[in-house]
């Protein structure tokens, strides 16, 4: 039997990094997934390559009238979510004395609040006994230069998980937390301006991680499964680093 077989899943952020290769796992252990993001055409390609058993609504998780039209999608055809990957953000580096209005409410809305709603628009047809993801990151527990909006973002999302495992802890309701370190995906190249650019940080935060390495996308969506799946039953409130040590060593 397959860990997540007959269960329904949904996952924002999931046309492509992190949230696409989580897609690919579920999906192959037997799970129906609801995948979210802002741009169609990469959703479309998400679908191709998951292959079936998915579904992608395209929105932002900013919007509260896009996250009614996925949990809309997901109540019409299935009418219960049995796991939730809260797993769409950004990342803008800017350094105290420089933070626009815009920086802080782009971040926020995308990694705070959006992530809040995400969570209390699926709250109605999360099931007992059901799985919440959220999507951490090593810089909610570190002082990075210019990524103090975006690491204060992150400290919120992992306060969210411990009060959110003592909420609907009589329902049975799990909420962990996963915290990448430095992981291969377009979010690398989003924070250059140039090809040679995402190259050198690429190799900067290879050099920073004591495995050698910066970690693959796939090797967080492992941790996801884990998370989802009855392997983690006894597990609420926690976050896990997928990192290369770099945050622990």
């Amino acid at each position: 039997m397959s860990l997540l077989d007959t269960k329904v899943a949904v996952i924002t952020g999931g046309s492509s990094g992190i949230g696409l290769a989580t897609a690919k796992r579920f999906v192959a252990q037997g799970a129906y997934v609801y995948i979210s993001g802002r741009r169609q055409s990469e959703l479309d390609k998400a679908v191709a390559e998951i292959g079936g058993n998915v579904t992608a609504v395209q929105g932002d998780v900013a919007s509260l009238s896009d996250l009614d039209r996925l949990f809309g999608a997901v109540k019409a055809r299935h009418g219960r979510v049995d796991v939730l990957f809260a797993n769409a953000g950004l990342v803008e580096h800017q350094k105290l004395g420089e933070i626009t209005e815009t920086h802080f409410d782009k971040t926020f809305n995308a990694n705070v609040r959006g992530l809040l709603f995400t969570m209390q628009k699926a709250l109605p047809l999360m099931q007992d006994g059901g799985a919440v993801i959220l999507t951490g990151s090593i810089a909610g527990i570190k002082g990075l230069p210019a990524h103090g909006t975006y690491s204060a973002s992150k400290a919120a999302v992992r306060s969210f998980a411990r009060t959110w495992a003592a909420e609907f802890k009589d329902k049975g309701i799990r909420v962990n937390v996963i915290s990448p370190g430095a992981i291969d995906t377009p979010i690398i190249d989003g924070q250059a301006d140039t090809q040679e650019g995402a190259d050198q940080l690429r190799a900067n935060f290879a050099a920073a991680t004591p495995l050698g390495r910066i970690g693959k996308a796939e090797e967080v969506a492992d941790a996801a499964l884990f998370l989802a799946s009855s392997q983690s039953s006894f597990m609420t409130g926690a976050e896990i680093f997928v990192d290369g040590g770099i945050a622990q060593v």
